[in-house]
This record gives structure tokens, C-alpha cells and sequence, in this order.
């Protein structure tokens, strides 16, 4: 099937504008590897560029400028160039878009961390080629991605040399929200009912080119099966690409990941820091740049807005590797085999908070408090055996500036889902134990947040307000 560009208006609004300007353009485009910006700059310009270069990853600086040398020469059609180093590729460059009509250039540089390899001075180089030449011009746009996001805040946005605030546009290429990904669905000829696509995002997440690998013909079991637990499943070998590509110091980082995986609930960075024997600095930095690579979230405590985050891993393919493809059991039809088991009942569980957690903002559309100002907060109480007092844990709570307290109550399940006699015990008295903890003052109201609602043997006094799963595809 031949892919199109469908969605992203925003983004193809704001390449048009950089297009059409007056003036020089330097746009940078980022986000999660496998998230679609490659496939949104071509697509956008239909592959229509006046120079285009693809970083590469494990080259040195050395073997990345004889590849920037052989895609030039396909360009100006010249005898082969010899560069010492990136100011010689950038200056050749320059001498080949003077030869060009008058009109709007548009150079894009791909996967441009890879090239910034140690000691190379491509940065260096960069700037020099913009501030020198480009920005001094009206007809250039240059597009700069990558999925290294730290990369390119550090070297690139924040940059305190020649190029700092000379960037004209950045776009943050996100991951497709629940009615994204079902129109993203139905272009690809899918008839899954929101169920269905619930899901399939609990494994794939908003990630566009995981889905671009099902099979309308398949059913989704059938799909999960053939991608993840096939000997050659396309998504059982791409974790080993996924961090590596990313980070140098990679064990690090999946071991960070790793340890989260194991906590639905999160960790401060004093318990994941005891927990991995890793401290200080390198802890920090590392936290920093799985946050900005869409692979982990911290989230506040309640009361405590800036200090113990909790981190909470929000990947949802990660989450299901270490949950069922790390170890692998080489059985083909797995997930076919074991889709009612308590372990998949349990994961479902918890990649299910994790799609509530995202679409806040349609939980509060559902709400009806998409105009009130909010501050959104996860708690939770040790328990003390000393003092007799039982542990709590509260995923979302949703405090509102008219100040009402939703304690949100998510609840995945293949029905309608009963609250029992005993639970809503449990509900009251975590309503107790909280405001005597917090010294919290203000009106406490439970919502419940399901797939298919509350059933019919409900107990209506503990339930405030109901969010479903067709809510979320808002």
C-alpha cells in the first residue's frame, strides 16, 4: 500500500508559511524515532528538494563526509570532491545553491545528531554556513531532523554561539492521540471498532509507522502474533534499534527504563536512583533525555508541584517488550494462546492508565472543564505499620482552580465494571486517609474512568462523574 500524508495540518501549515516567507528559514523538526518526520518533510514536499542529506548512525566524521561528498556530486553533476572537513562540505555546498534559479531553496539535512560525531565541528560548521551565507539571503529554508531531541535542545536550540535564536520554526512531531490514530486507521482501510483500536494503541501507542505494519486482512490478535512473537517479527527486533540509535551510554538508559517498566505506579529519583545504584549527575541527565524523547514523564506529587517527581514510563511498545518480549518463548501464536491470561489481563491494566494519562485533556472535555484551570498530580501514602496506616495510591487526581478534587478511579475491563461493597470501603476510606495526610480541605469527588462504563449494580453515592473509552476518542 502506498503511504500518504494525512493529519499533521499544523505542521504542513507552518512548512507552507516557512515556504511562502520573505526570508531565510531555519526549521528544526523532532521527535520520537519512528514518530513520521521524515516521511512528513518528504511527503510534504513531495521529495522535491535542492539538496538533501541523511545522516548516518556509527559513522565517523571522516565517512559521513565522503557520503555528504558523493550526494552533493549527484546534485551539480561535478568531478568528485575531496573535503577535509565540514567547513570544505558546507562551502561547496553554498557554491552550488548560488548556481540555482532565483527561487525558495529547500535543503534538508536528516538525522542530523549522527553527523555531529566527536571532535568534527559540524556544529561549528553549521553555523558558519548559516550566519555567513544563508541567513544573509531570503531564498533558503533549511530543515534540520532528528529524534535525538537532547541533541538538538543542547546543540541547536540552546545553543549560545552562532546559531542562538536564529532558528525560525521548531516542530515537536508528536505521537497520534486515540482519533488520530483511528482516521490514521481508516485511511488504511481498517474497520476496528474503538475497542479494537484501545487496543492496539495500548501496545503501539501513537507511533505512525508501527501502525503502518498491520494488516487490514488480519485481525489484531493475528497482527500482534505476526509482529511481535514471529521469529522475524518486525517489532520483536525493534527495541535493539530503538535506545542504541539514541543514546551512547546505552545501557544506562534501558536499564532506567527496565526498572520503570516494573513500577505501574513510578519512582522518584531517590528510589530509582537506589534501586539502579546510580546517582547525581549521569542520573539527571539521563532522566532529562528519555523525558525529552517521549520516553518517560514526570509527573508531581500532590502538594509538592516541583520537588520528588514520580517518573512513569509512557512508552507503550517498551512497556510491552519487557512485559512479553524480552524473554521471549518462542512461541508464534502467543498472544492468541494467552490473550485471557492474568499476566495480559494485568499489562492491559496498566497500559490502560497509561492512555488515560495522555489524553488528559479529553478526560477533562468530558468532564466539562475544559475552560477551568487545572493542575493535574498523582499521590501516594507508604504504608506505616507502626501508626497502623494502610498504603494509598491515587494515579490522577485533577485539581481544579474552583477548587473541587477528582480522585480518578481508571478501570480496564472487558465489560461494564461493578463497584463492590468491600471497594467502595476502600474508596472512602483512601478519601479519609488523604485529607488527613495532605491537611487537604477541599470538596473530594470520585470519577470513574472505564472502558464501557459502570454496570448496573453501581453504587451511585461514591461516584461524582464517568469517563469511557469512547470519551477518550474525542
Amino acid at each position: 500500500m502506498t503511504e500518504k500524508l494525512i493529519l499533521r495540518e499544523y505542521e504542513c501549515g507552518e512548512l507552507k508559511r516557512c515556504f511562502s516567507s520573505g526570508r531565510s528559514e531555519l526549521v528544526i523538526v523532532y521527535g520520537r524515532r519512528r514518530i513520521g518526520k521524515t516521511f512528513l518533510v518528504e511527503q510534504y514536499f513531495k521529495n522535491r528538494f535542492d539538496f538533501l542529506y541523511v545522516g548516518k548512525h556509527g559513522l565517523v566524521s571522516k565517512q559521513q563526509l565522503r557520503r555528504f561528498a558523493k550526494v552533493l556530486r549527484s546534485y551539480t553533476h561535478q568531478k568528485a570532491y575531496n573535503f577535509s572537513d565540514w567547513f570544505d562540505a558546507f562551502d561547496a555546498l553554498e557554491e552550488y545553491l548560488e548556481t540555482l534559479p532565483n527561487k525558495k531553496k529547500v535543503i534538508f539535512i536528516d538525522e542530523m545528531p549522527w553527523i555531529d560525531t566527536r571532535r568534527s565541528n559540524f556544529v561549528v560548521a553549521l553555523e558558519n554556513f548559516w550566519n555567513g551565507w544563508a541567513a544573509r539571503r531570503q531564498d533558503i529554508m533549511l530543515i534540520a531532523a532528528g529524534s535525538d531531541y537532547s541533541w538538538i535542545k543542547d546543540k541547536i536550540v540552546g545553543n549560545r554561539g552562532g546559531l542562538h535564536a536564529r532558528i525560525t520554526c521548531q516542530l515537536h512531531i508528536s505521537a497520534f492521540n486515540l482519533n488520530e490514530t483511528k482516521q490514521y486507521l481508516k485511511s488504511r482501510g481498517f474497520t476496528w471498532d474503538n475497542y479494537h483500536i484501545l487496543q492496539a494503541y495500548m501496545l503501539l501507542g501513537g507511533v505512525p509507522y508501527y501502525y503502518s505494519l498491520l494488516d487490514n486482512k488480519l485481525s489484531l490478535k493475528e497482527n500482534i502474533d505476526l509482529l511481535c512473537f514471529n521469529r522475524d517479527g518486525k517489532l520483536l527486533l525493534e527495541f535493539d534499534a530503538l535506545y542504541a540509535t539514541l543514546f551512547s551510554n546505552v545501557d544506562l538508559y534501558i536499564e532506567i527504563v527496565k526498572t520503570l517498566s516494573m513500577h505501574k505506579y513510578g519512582l522518584t529519583f531517590t528510589e530509582l536512583s537506589h534501586k539502579i545504584h546510580i546517582n547525581g549527575t549521569n542520573l539527571s541527565r539521563a532522566l532529562k533525555n528519555l523525558e525529552r524523547c517521549d520516553f518517560i514523564e514526570g509527573w508531581s506529587q500532590f502538594g509538592n508541584k516541583k520537588r520528588n517527581k514520580v517518573y512513569r514510563l509512557i512508552d507503550f511498545y517498551t512497556l510491552f517488550y519487557f512485559k512479553f518480549l524480552e524473554n521471549n518463548t518462542k512461541d508464534e501464536k502467543w498472544w492468541t494462546n494467552n490473550l485471557f491470561s492474568h499476566s495480559v489481563e494485568e499489562w492491559m491494566g496498566i497500559s490502560f492508565q497509561l492512555v488515560c494519562l495522555i489524553h488528559r485533556n479529553q478526560i477533562k472535555k468530558a468532564l466539562g472543564i475544559s475552560g477551568v484551570a487545572t493542575q493535574m498530580s498523582t499521590w501516594q501514602c507508604k504504608a506505616e505499620l507502626e501508626e497502623q496506616t494502610l498504603g494509598a495510591q491515587i494515579d490522577l487526581i485533577i485539581e481544579r482552580a474552583d477548587r473541587m478534587i477528582h480522585f480518578c478511579e481508571i478501570k480496564f475491563s472487558f465489560k461494564a465494571y461493578d463497584i463492590t461493597v468491600k471497594y467502595e470501603k476502600e474508596l472512602r476510606d483512601r478519601m479519609w486517609l488523604f485529607d488527613e495526610k495532605t491537611k487537604n480541605k477541599k470538596p473530594l469527588v470520585h470519577t470513574f474512568i472505564t472502558t464501557f462504563g459502570l454496570g448496573e449494580g453501581r453504587l451511585y453515592s461514591i461516584v461524582h462523574s464517568e469517563v469511557t473509552m469512547n470519551d477518550l476518542f474525542a
